[in-house]
């Protein structure tokens, strides 16, 4: 059996920081893994940082390179605290396994880029780091995403048919299917965030409250509904340009905001449910931010004749960083870590670079 300790770094399109999680993966042989989850926490951004993350798709190209670089080191310190806190030994960890943070992500266009520099977070730490786990999936014609689907395969089947992260954006996987299907669905966090940032200078809507409280625009909502996204099957994956390009703009009309979110919460609902009956979701393993979020998780159950199940706080919150480890510990050990079969991939493959410190 093969063991490896690994740190995995999530830092999602919402940018509510940078969740953390070290781990245990044993495997077997034959693409049988067991895992045993050590540690795990979060770290909020510092506002000088969190404020560039934000204007990141805007600034010039060298100011975009500073950041990886800052971004990159800001990951080594975030490591090295995290060590310190939990008294572990850096030299039991294997590498750190980081997804970085999404500026740009066009497939369609050939390319996508997550910032955090991995040769600067290795240094920084002294530990081997592997990031970069999108870019030769891109290559060889897939998407770049979603990679937790090969988590959800080897690692949780046993607790579901399909998974349902609600993140940033909505992205559902279907290990009852053979192969496994995976794709973003639609919008999730981002658009709710962005409305409470912009009308109540809160970072989310605790428990889904203020939507609650608003009622449903139906042209807004027959509109979101009928985004061009929704019409196409197969392989798909979304970035922030299809949603501040097409999502938002139908958002920009005089309603009060408590209306906007019912609205948003209503789509997001309306889009993830008929996802999960089309694909014979039985059973539905919920993760993400938006886990928490009461009223959106009772609007999708409300149209979803199968079941929700939500998990442990410490799987809601973490399941994604466990699984960027996973896929480290799927590169250590040589084999695929993307599957050709949810990305549209001419072929699977071991995604990552190694950096060293």
């Amino acid at each position: 059996m093969n063991s490896y300790h690994i740190i995995g770094l999530m830092s999602g399109t919402s940018l509510d920081g940078v969740d953390v999680a070290y781990c245990r993966f044993d495997s077997t042989g034959n693409q049988t893994w067991t895992f045993e989850i050590i540690h795990t926490a979060g770290y909020e951004y510092p506002d000088s940082l969190l404020k560039q993350l934000k204007q990141a798709t805007e600034l010039p190209s060298e100011a975009l390179y500073s950041l990886n670089k800052q971004l990159g080191i800001h990951f080594g310190e975030v490591v090295n605290q995290f060590l310190f806190n939990t008294k572990i030994d850096p030299m039991k960890i294997d590498a750190v396994a980081s997804h970085g943070q999404t500026v740009f992500h066009q497939p369609e266009n050939g390319f996508t880029l997550q910032i955090g520099c991995g040769t600067n977070l290795a240094v920084t730490c002294g530990i081997p780091v592997i990031n970069d786990f999108r870019s030769k999936d891109i290559a060889l014609g897939g998407q770049g995403a979603p990679l937790v689907p090969i988590g959800d395969q080897l690692l949780f089947s046993q607790l579901a048919d399909s998974f349902l992260n609600i993140g940033g954006f909505c992205n559902a996987s279907f290990t009852g299917s053979s192969p496994i299907k995976a794709f973003d669905i639609c919008a999730g966090n981002l658009p709710l965030n962005q409305l409470m940032e912009q009308h109540y200078q809160l970072n989310y809507d605790s428990n889904g409250e203020k939507a609650r409280s608003g009622t449903i625009h139906t042209p807004i909502l027959n509109q979101l509904n009928e985004l061009d996204f929704y019409t196409t099957n197969g392989p798909k994956s979304l970035g922030t340009e299809w949603l501040f390009d097409q999502f938002m703009p139908l958002l920009d009309i005089d309603i009060s905001p408590e209306h906007q979110l019912a609205t948003v919460v209503e789509h997001i609902a309306t889009q993830v449910a008929h996802t999960l009956t089309k694909n014979g979701s039985k059973k539905v393993l919920v993760t993400g931010g938006g886990a928490k979020n009461i009223f959106l998780i009772e609007r999708i159950q409300s149209k979803f004749e199968g079941a929700l199940l939500l998990p442990s706080s410490e799987l809601i919150d973490f399941k994604e960083a466990i699984v960027f480890g996973f896929l480290g510990a799927l590169y250590l050990a040589g084999e695929n870590n993307v599957l050709s079969s949810v990305t549209g991939a001419m072929k699977s493959s071991r995604g990552g670079i190694l950096h060293t410190p």
